[in-house]
């Protein structure tokens, strides 16, 4: 009789083990899982970047069409990005909407609670929403101080069990929208490393653009995407979307992507841009992890004769695991004659991504597969030659301070960096 306990005792715990782990493979399989939709074949080159059919398609494809009349100021470092953030935060009169991933306690961090935390007390909706994993060492009083003054504060997929199959799956946007007037995008979280001017490595290097005009509306649309998903509201009338007016000579558009939807639209915009290329592409990357596809677009275009430079973190980027599988690749864009540098004063997290010097790409995109497929992004799409100058000249300066890293240099890395490669390589996706 206590043989036939224990066995049937073994078997409830075989059973239940069994099911545990099953469940827990499922899990992972769903969060590593990329969407079906997935683009395995190159694009043509068809046509230039200064082709009436390129913009068609890229409007056509990528969702928003273009969309003429805006004013868009470049900021650099925190210096520059996070006055002005602030100013016209304290400024709104109709509504604020805010959603950024990195969310963190500080200096940088109290400013920004302070300054939503008074727009809201004034009675001005302000709506916010923050990644539950970038916002992890945020602290509690911050989001109480902004709850308690009336700021509609929510965390992007906090973890609960029902959300487990989709831990993987973050918001990585950076928007802020100001009286559906006023948008900023870019490269900078809420936290203390963008300070100051990058004098030091405890202070990054990047951009952020400040846009007026009638793409503003297509931010504030980007917005109501998560807004929806986070809330089941959708936030409409005047106080958000306001008529807007021609303001400047630059045509824009802000498109999203999600692997709820629209997931290879980042992808297919980077695969469209180079295969248009004739002259030159200069990429800012804080993370270059690209797929295969991607490199094959790079070395066709460089075939053809297109200059391209790639201006990479160095030493003091913030993942090595990045950094190991990103260099790992670089063998044949370096012998096909791809320049290939790394910034050396500090982490350089600026995205960017400028076109025969016609086309300036921005926003929250990395050049990786975690942003191609898995991540919720933002990107801003400007077609004006004159900025387009205006930001090759912030590119060359960067240049200034970065160093040339050759293939004599790729073959002589150290022994332990090759070996530590193979382990990092298999997670590249998901770094």
């Amino acid at each position: 009789m206590i043989r036939k306990n224990w066995s049937r005792k073994r078997v409830a715990w075989t059973i239940a083990i069994t099911v545990a782990i099953t469940t827990l493979c499922v899990v992972l399989a769903m969060n590593f899982a990329t969407p079906e939709k997935k683009l395995e074949k190159p694009v043509a080159h068809r046509y230039a970047i200064s082709d009436p059919e390129f913009r068609r398609e890229m409007s056509v494809m990528l969702g928003p069409t273009i969309l003429p009349g805006n004013r868009v100021k470049s900021l650099q470092n925190g210096d520059q990005i996070f006055p002005a953030m602030l100013e016209a935060i304290g400024a709104a009169r109709t509504s604020i909407t805010f959603e950024t991933y990195i969310y963190w306690s500080g200096e940088v961090g109290k400013q920004f609670t302070a300054a939503l935390s008074e727009r809201a007390k004034a009675g001005i909706p302000v709506n916010v929403i923050i990644d539950w994993a970038g916002s992890i060492k945020m602290d509690d009083e911050l989001l109480d101080q902004m709850r308690g003054a009336g700021v509609r504060i929510h965390r992007y997929r906090p973890l609960h069990w029902y959300t487990l199959g989709r831990i993987n799956n973050r918001t990585h946007r950076k928007l802020l929208v100001v009286d559906g007037r006023i948008g900023f995008t870019g490269g900078v979280g809420v936290a203390d490393q963008w300070s100051g001017h990058a004098q030091d490595p405890d202070h990054w290097r990047d951009s952020h653009f400040r846009i007026e005009g009638p793409a503003v509306a297509q931010m504030q649309a980007a917005f109501n995407d998560n807004w929806i998903k986070t809330t089941g509201e959708v936030l409409n009338g005047p106080a958000y979307f306001p008529e807007l007016q021609s303001v400047g000579d630059v045509d824009a558009h802000l498109f999203i992507a999600s692997p709820s939807g629209g997931s290879e639209s980042m992808h297919l915009m980077y695969l469209m841009a180079i295969a248009a290329s004739e002259q030159s592409i200069d990429l800012a990357a804080s993370y270059f992890v690209p797929d295969q596809l991607i490199v094959q677009a790079l070395l066709v275009a460089r075939k053809r004769g297109v200059r391209i430079r790639i201006l990479l973190p160095g030493a003091h980027i913030d993942s090595d695991a990045v950094r190991l599988a990103s260099r790992a690749g670089w063998e044949d864009l370096l012998l096909a004659g791809i320049e290939m540098s790394e910034y050396q004063p500090t982490m350089l997290h600026t995205k960017m991504l400028i076109v025969d010097r016609k086309l300036v790409s921005v926003g929250s995109t990395n050049f990786d597969i975690r942003s191609f497929r898995l991540n919720d992004e933002a990107s801003l799409n400007l077609y004006d030659p004159a900025f387009a100058e205006e930001m090759a000249a912030v590119f060359e300066n960067d240049l200034r301070h970065s160093t040339l890293y050759t293939h004599q240099m790729w073959q002589q890395r150290p022994l332990k960096e090759k070996l530590m490669e193979k382990f990092v390589l298999p997670l590249k996706s998901q770094l």
